[in-house]
């Protein structure tokens, strides 16, 4: 956690969630809620591609927000298969709300956490309060009954992921016919590939040309 981070609390359905918020160095211009990947699988808040999708969103202006699931390091509660998880983000969303009044939200993933946003922005979308866009990674196409997303959705996966097909990801996107970006030689956690997300995460955003870095990861 560096000085632009702060640590909260917020009560959930199943108790006590533990949370972490980035900010930009200026006003934010938007709230961005970033999902983690499985609890089962040592999913944390903390996890290196969640770390890098609050890293783009902070500077692109946003105030990011992040939760432990359920059962994760403070957070009280048990793994709910999603239907909790997305329970609790909801309440996140209209916390975030709260402090932050008329700014726009985005939502953003990795792997299992893909799933809980896609829910989440099928709910909003349904009360008529859709998030402003969605950045999923890694997918959970194929593994979770994924809702479908937004055409302007930034949708990257990795060519060599074994943890979710790219083909399964494809056969989802498909029929809504969501452009896949796909990152050459990347693996699951996109190990030695973080800054590619990061730099077309900001890049795409907007719309703009991404500059691929060199990744040190």
């Amino acid at each position: 956690m560096n000085r632009n981070s702060e640590k909260f609390t917020l009560a959930g359905h199943a108790g006590s969630m533990e949370g972490l918020l980035d900010f930009p160095a200026d006003t934010p211009r938007g709230i961005a809620l970033v999902a983690h990947p499985h609890p089962l699988y040592g999913g944390t808040m903390d996890n290196k591609v969640t770390q890098t999708l609050a890293r783009a969103f902070v500077a692109l202006g946003y105030v990011v927000a992040r939760i432990n699931f359920r059962g994760v390091g403070a957070s009280e509660g048990v793994h709910d298969h999603g239907v909790g998880e997305t329970d609790d983000m909801q309440l996140l969303y209209e916390h975030m709300r709260s402090l932050y009044p008329g700014l726009p939200v985005a939502l953003s993933g990795f792997s299992f956490g893909t799933f809980v946003q896609s829910k989440l922005q099928e709910r909003l979308a349904a009360a008529g309060t859709p998030a402003e866009r969605l950045a999923l990674i890694g997918s959970a196409a194929g593994k979770w009954a994924m809702a479908n997303i937004p055409a302007d959705t930034i949708l990257i996966h990795g060519e060599l992921d074994d943890t979710i097909p790219l083909s399964a990801v494809f056969d989802w996107a498909r029929p809504q016919d969501i452009p896949v970006i796909v990152i050459p030689g990347a693996d699951h956690f996109f190990h030695r590939k973080l800054n590619h997300i990061k730099n077309l995460v900001i890049a795409l955003w907007h719309g703009d040309k991404p500059a691929i870095a060199a990744d040190d990861h």
